[in-house]
């Protein structure tokens, strides 16, 4: 059992709201060295931050996909933040990856959030039942911080012959 004098001094813990820039590391990822360990120091340690922008379909979905896998190599907790608030139009071909990133990291003790704004991310995520899984973060940092922005709105057609 800790004694007191154990446990750290709570004015030596960093502030919470100084939290170091979370870096882009699509197409960015450490290498494994000849062993097959991938190098872990400095921020990424504590999250990896992947980024979407465009159209994502079948066509157009690997490269995403691939740095969602890349992000996930090594071992120990792992959080991840997918940032897709550049995303202009995404279908379900999204769900699989962004799954397999949500179970590894919680098998691994951590977490995967998704940033997104667009009314159609929202509605592939809600259209998959996904909604509750991947709830709506405004940015990189209220992700990080768990700060849920609440459900994206969900834009409709206007009527014909509206004016």
């Amino acid at each position: 059992m800790s004694s007191p004098s154990d446990l750290p001094d709570p004015t030596d813990l960093p502030d919470p709201t100084d939290l170091p820039d979370l870096p882009d590391l699509i197409g960015h990822l450490p290498r494994p060295d000849p062993t097959g360990h991938l190098p872990r120091s400095g921020p990424a340690d504590a999250c990896r931050t992947v980024r979407g922008h465009g159209e994502l379909d079948l066509t157009t979905m690997a490269p995403l996909a691939d740095a969602l896998h890349r992000a996930r190599a090594g071992s120990g907790r792992l959080r991840i933040v997918v940032d897709l608030s550049a995303v202009t139009f995404a279908d379900g071909s999204l769900l699989g990856p962004l799954c397999e990133a949500w179970e590894d990291c919680r098998a691994r003790h951590g977490w995967a959030r998704v940033v997104y704004t667009a009314s159609a991310t929202a509605l592939v995520l809600r259209a998959g039942g996904l909604a509750a899984r991947f709830p709506r973060y405004a940015c990189a940092r209220d992700a990080w911080r768990g700060t849920v922005s609440g459900p994206a709105p969900l834009s409709r057609p206007e009527p014909r012959g509206a004016a």
